[in-house]
């Protein structure tokens, strides 16, 4: 079964998104279409939102599911107006909160992404992906003492957005180093992570899927051929396994769940809360 989802949210809409998909993704024998309504903040653009969806109710033949975070009433009604099942996850959970804590809410918009000035959390965030950026792909070593984690793998199996999920999500500093030929052939560590092995974490990830990555970027190389692939996976897991360093294979994982799992295989506590 195919349906259509809207995910409407009076800010971004980055919380309403997380939580929609999170829900929907229980239901494994319907395939869902996705479609993402930020800054939905008048009621205006409410009923032309509104328009379009029972545009989409009349071409599919089947009401969507409408999953929204808007805190305005008025802007609420409008959208409830709509052809299509609606689920509003702040009045779900905020009216028991507000009875449990015997408090109101503020109902702000956006309050989950603001930020204050002396807001540590957030700078931590910021400095965690200027470190994730600074210290990728074995450009710079000079500060991989000053790294939480450092991951190592072949090219292109998934080390840049690892680390770079790991530093806006949690405040991870999160640096990475490539395995080459060089270091196969040797059998030996790349000498800038030799004396940061207990901050090492591998990944690994099936040759096939590797080659057809490689080959969107560089077609028909030796690079790309599953015959390189092969050796250089192969080599990277006998490396991890000579000295003892943990991997996880990234093959059929998503960046979320590499960065959670080997975080908590690692033991290293998240700085932020996830956004």
């Amino acid at each position: 079964m195919k349906r259509t989802a809207f995910f409407v949210s009076d800010g971004t809409g980055i919380t309403v998104e997380a939580l929609g998909r999170s829900l929907l993704a229980q239901f494994e024998h319907t395939e869902f279409t996705y479609v993402i309504k930020p800054f939905i903040d008048s009621t205006d653009k409410a009923a032309r939102l509104v328009e379009f969806i029972n545009n989409v109710h009349k071409e599919e033949g089947i009401r969507p599911v409408v999953v929204d975070t808007i805190v305005n009433d008025d802007v609420r009604s409008v959208l409830e107006t709509a052809e299509a099942f609606t689920l509003d996850i702040f009045s779900t959970f905020l009216a028991p909160l507000e009875q449990e804590l015997g408090s109101a809410s503020s109902y702000s918009v956006g309050k989950s992404h603001s930020i204050r000035e002396d807001d540590k959390v957030y700078k931590d965030r910021i400095d965690s992906v200027h470190f994730a950026i600074d210290n990728d792909d074995g450009g710079r070593t000079r500060h991989y003492d000053k790294a939480d984690i450092i991951l190592l793998g072949p090219s292109r199996c998934g080390k840049t957005p690892t680390c770079l999920y790991m530093a806006l999500q949690f405040g991870i500093r999160a640096a990475n180093h490539p395995l080459t030929d060089d270091d196969f052939e040797y059998g030996e560590l790349p000498k800038a992570v030799r004396h940061y092995k207990h901050k090492l974490f591998g990944l690994t990830i099936d040759p096939v899927r590797l080659a057809n990555i490689r080959n969107e970027r560089k077609p028909d190389s030796r690079y790309a051929s599953l015959r390189q692939c092969e050796m250089e996976v192969d080599e990277a897991e006998l490396l991890y396994q000579r000295f003892g360093i943990p991997y996880i294979n990234s093959t059929h994982f998503s960046v979320e769940e590499i960065s959670t799992r080997m975080m908590d295989e690692a033991g290293i506590e998240r700085r932020a809360a996830p956004k």
